[in-house]
């Protein structure tokens, strides 16, 4: 089961009052229904959606829809729901402000449809129903979107979720708008403003454990670079000795050069500050990993001018 899925089931679980569920359906209704003067016909691929809004429906309106089951054209193996309504076809639009008093339609919902927060919260969860998904944070990049056909309706969505500053965006794609979020925290947020608990939990769950083992990632990464860099710093530093040594040179550097350059021969492999410590250790003479890379700054100039 898809984490869109796990997300859809729960909120079709929750309870609302009915002006929360008016809501719920404009939102549904709006972005999803094929509707003609006398049918109203909604579409999902979900049987606990299917049953929550056949619920809902004759509960708010005391009427019974038709249930029909069509073969899925986009490839899925997934059968096609679809609830058919023909009785106070009129009135439920007009409740739900699809329709105005005169029977004409709505670019956007009236206000009283989404006048308070939890209507709001409703109204979204009806537009998830029927055209969101989340990406699974467990398999991908964060990723929320909402598709919907018509521009003006694409504004409103993004509106809403703004209202809780999810920093919402829109792009236009060929048939129709993507409302999208890409950020973790905010597609956290709109979870919990659907109401997806379970899936809050999950997702979080999952994010820490991302940017957990990024973090690890990014340690070993500077680690290792670490390495790499002190392997090459004693590689040249072993390579400038050869040439000081091969050309008979070692007397022209000073008794604490030279000294540096016995202890990089018999250490190869320690770093400038391991090597600091070592010489004050075995020499009893306190040197410091910048007063080192002085000496060895000292070789490195011998060795230049032996190449040249």
């Amino acid at each position: 089961m898809s984490y869109t899925i796990k997300i859809k089931e729960e909120i079709a679980t929750i309870n609302s009052t009915k002006s929360e569920t008016i809501a719920e359906l404009s939102g549904f209704i709006r972005n999803n229904a094929t509707v003609t003067k006398n049918k109203i016909q909604l579409t999902t691929e979900n049987e606990k959606t299917l049953k929550h809004l056949t619920t809902i429906i004759k509960i708010i309106y005391e009427i019974d829809s038709t249930v029909e089951i069509k073969n899925n054209l986009n490839f899925s193996k997934k059968e096609l729901y679809q609830i058919i309504i023909t009785d106070k076809v009129d009135f439920i639009l007009k409740d739900i402000g699809y329709y105005d008093s005169n029977e004409n339609y709505l670019k956007i919902p009236p206000n009283y449809i989404v006048g308070a927060n939890e209507e709001i919260r409703a109204y979204l969860r009806g537009v998830f129903l029927c055209c969101g998904s989340v990406n699974n944070p467990e398999t991908s990049r964060y990723h929320m979107e909402l598709s919907v056909v018509n521009p003006e309706e694409a504004i409103f969505i993004q509106k809403l979720l703004n209202i809780f500053d999810l920093n919402a965006k829109i792009l236009n794609r060929d048939k129709g708008y993507m409302i999208y979020l890409k950020e973790a925290d905010k597609i956290s947020d709109y979870l919990k403003i659907l109401g997806a608990s379970q899936a809050v939990l999950y997702f979080e769950n999952i994010r820490i454990y991302r940017d957990q083992k990024n973090k690890t990632n990014r340690l070993n990464n500077c680690e290792q670079a670490n390495i790499d860099k002190v392997i090459q710093t004693a590689t040249n530093q072993l390579d400038q000795i050869k040439i000081i040594e091969e050309n008979a040179a070692i007397n022209l550097l000073d008794d604490k050069t030279k000294e540096a350059l016995e202890y990089r021969k018999k250490y190869p492999e320690a770093s400038l500050k391991e090597l600091a410590e070592i010489i004050t250790i075995e020499t009893g003479k306190k040197i410091t990993k910048s007063g080192l890379n002085h000496r060895f700054r000292k070789l490195s100039d011998l060795a230049l001018k032996i190449q040249k």
